[in-house]
């Protein structure tokens, strides 16, 4: 049996301001986003099972027509057996969703990078990748000159959700975060155990830890000694180019 492998990134949220929320309830952002060498990886085979092995701990993954993956497949009128195996937890705020969805769009050779977001809003960054400023709802894309960057991050067991998230951040009405991420006050107030690992990660490093996206995974610039806490241990990624 012939099996194709791809390979999905991450994206690491380096910043992130909230400019604006539309008629129907979408926000707008203002973000710099980069693809970092932690990926999930997908087998395609012939069918149209899909199955996701996860080791990690976070949000539980649907295995429905509701997964990014299946709607990716319905978008490029594309049928296939994928096995997710993912490295990229669920909830962390790293688009893994997102990742995949774009690898099967990759696969395919579609590049719109509207429709790609009217899967997730993190799709069509993922679909092209590298380094980009992301504005909109998450559809409009401006690449940036790659930066070859090494960045420790620290991520907790627990997921997040960011429709959540956001909601929280319209009901706090609409804070500013003073360390790049308007999210992180309605992050910190969804799950409260998230303070403790920034503070964990920032009194490690010496440096204040941010928040990835809509959380909850925090993180620092530069490699640092490895950081162990409640059996959960730090890792440093590097940025990645552009595989589109």
């Amino acid at each position: 049996m012939t099996v194709t492998r791809l390979i999905a990134p991450a994206k690491l949220t380096l910043s992130l301001r909230v400019t604006g929320v539309r008629s129907d309830g979408y926000h707008l952002i203002d973000a710099e986003m980069v693809s970092i060498n932690l990926c999930d990886e997908l087998l395609l085979s012939k069918g149209s099972d899909l199955v996701v092995r996860s080791a990690g701990s976070g949000l539980e993954i649907p295995v429905t027509e509701n997964n990014l993956v299946t709607r990716a497949l319905d978008l490029v009128d594309r049928k296939a057996g994928v096995t997710i195996e993912k490295k990229i937890p669920a909830g962390a705020g790293l688009g893994g969703g997102s990742a995949d969805a774009a690898a099967i769009l990759r696969w395919a050779g579609f590049d719109d990078p509207i429709a790609a977001s009217a899967l997730g809003a993190d799709v069509a960054f993922c679909l092209q990748g590298g380094r980009a400023r992301v504005q909109g709802i998450g559809e409009l894309i401006d690449p940036l000159p790659h930066l070859d960057q090494e960045i420790t991050i620290l991520i907790p067991p627990i997921g997040i959700s960011t429709p959540e998230v956001y909601r929280t951040w319209d009901e706090l009405n609409g804070p500013t975060g003073p360390h790049g991420n308007d999210l992180e006050d309605a992050a910190v107030e969804v799950e409260p155990q998230l303070a403790e690992w920034r503070d964990i990660l920032s009194e490690a490093t010496g440096m204040r830890a941010r928040l990835a996206g809509s959380g909850g995974a925090w993180f620092v610039e530069g490699r640092h000694e490895t950081i162990v806490h409640r059996g959960v241990a730090s890792q440093t990624v590097r940025t990645m180019p552009s595989i589109a």
